[in-house]
């Protein structure tokens, strides 16, 4: 992007806010009720380049702040005296101060993060509808949840110790707690989709959404559905693989942001059940024909503090086991862990042998087989306690997936590991 703007010479940057300024123009153009369109967030795209440009050649960055200053009572004093509706335009107010930011910006050279703000904007812009929508959407409760979150993450994040205690130095508060974050951030976003989309979009959505908050409470919700109604075994038991189906994925995203160095090693190992799992969702779909409403599903929030605190003491027990029973019984003793830690959470061991992997305590092929241990024992797990809730006709729809599932890491696993 340097070398187009050295090209241009001058005219490059304000180039490029014309650009933006069309862009986020050509969505307000299209609202009867704006009183800003395609030239006007043009002309202010290229005012904020053309005040940078001042600002920066003259030595006087006031510059900047006094045409923003202008801009924003010029803006302010339009919507004033034109009260002909009830829009107030405080909106478009907004997007023409970002928009005369983003023309700033260009000018010193963050020409990327320019174009993605104004992308950002547009859509802000374009979906007002759905995201009114949306927000109409959300109960007391998802509003708490959200807050929640944002004290996980904002409030007690930034203050805990980044530093190893413990026997070990097994235990670093920041570390175990941004694991916490991720976790429940990860579950919060399925819980979220679950909730606004609800049962509506039949079996498949259920269960990847399910899957996401959570797969072992939706393993109970349908099991407990199908012991009340047996004739739903059949629609319960695809909601209840593909949720578990999901946990393939969600470890995936995890190994990603936490170690992308073992990214490959592990998502190869997992394709293998992801795909054999795949066929056999195909096969039990097919074979399905009576497709009854499914039942609601009152999960519990994710992101509430008590579920967050036991989350991250069930991680932190898990890395102090993890670290005993290697220096005890060495690899044996960390893949006994995984056997026991995976048949409640695979998630807690899963970050585990991520961390040991990152410090160089561990190879890759064994954090690999960390996880593949945890996984096989949540799902036997899983089997187990649908079987035992839902009945025999719920198992034997289950458990062929499950093998599936497990059979497919595992040849992933011996082949390519």
């Amino acid at each position: 992007m340097h070398d187009f703007l050295d090209t241009l010479g001058p005219l490059g940057p304000f180039l490029i806010s014309l650009a933006i300024g069309l862009l986020i123009g050509l969505e307000r153009e299209r609202n009867p009720t704006a009183k800003a369109g395609l030239r006007t967030f043009s002309l202010v795209a290229m005012a904020g380049t053309l005040s940078a440009m001042l600002s920066a050649l003259t030595g006087a960055p006031w510059m900047l702040g006094a045409g923003l200053l202008v801009l924003g009572g010029m803006m302010v004093a339009v919507h004033a005296v034109d009260d002909g509706d009830d829009d107030p335009g405080t909106t478009t107010v907004a997007a023409v101060v970002v928009c005369y930011g983003l023309g700033a910006l260009i000018w010193y050279e963050h020409v990327q993060l320019a174009i993605t703000l104004a992308v950002l904007t547009t859509i802000l812009l374009y979906f007002k509808a759905e995201l009114r929508g949306v927000s109409q959407q959300l109960t007391r409760k998802d509003l708490v949840s959200i807050l929640q979150f944002a004290v996980l993450s904002f409030v007690i994040l930034p203050v805990l110790p980044n530093v190893n205690y413990g026997p070990y130095d097994a235990l670093n508060p920041y570390q175990v707690w941004w694991m916490v974050v991720l976790i429940s951030g990860l579950s919060l976003a399925g819980y979220a989709a679950l909730r606004l989309a609800g049962k509506r979009h039949g079996a498949v959505l259920t269960g990847l959404l399910g899957g996401a908050a959570s797969s072992t409470a939706t393993t109970l919700v349908f099991s407990r559905h199908t012991r009340q109604n047996p004739a739903t075994a059949g629609i319960a038991a695809m909601v209840i693989l593909i949720a578990n189906w999901v946990v393939l994925v969600r470890i995936s995203l995890v190994v990603a942001v936490v170690a992308p160095a073992l990214w490959i090693p592990v998502s190869t190992m997992l394709a293998g059940g992801a795909l054999t799992g795949l066929g056999y969702f195909i096969y039990l779909w097919r074979r399905i024909s009576d497709r009854p409403d499914l039942p609601d599903m009152d999960m519990k929030n994710p992101a509430e503090i008590r579920t967050a605190l036991g989350f991250g003491l069930l991680y932190a027990a898990v890395l102090f086991a993890a670290a005993w029973l290697t220096d005890m019984a060495g690899q044996a003793g960390l893949y006994a862990v995984a056997l026991a830690s995976g048949l409640t959470d695979v998630d807690a061991i899963t970050l585990t042998g991520l961390r040991l992997f990152n410090l160089g305590n561990l190879a890759s092929s064994q954090a690999v087989m960390v996880i593949l241990l945890a996984l096989g024992a949540n799902i036997a797990f899983k089997g187990v306690l649908a079987g035992s809730i839902g009945g025999r006709q719920l198992a034997l729809n289950i458990l062929p997936g499950f093998v599936a599932v497990l059979a497919g890491c595992i040849v992933s696993y011996l082949l390519f590991h």
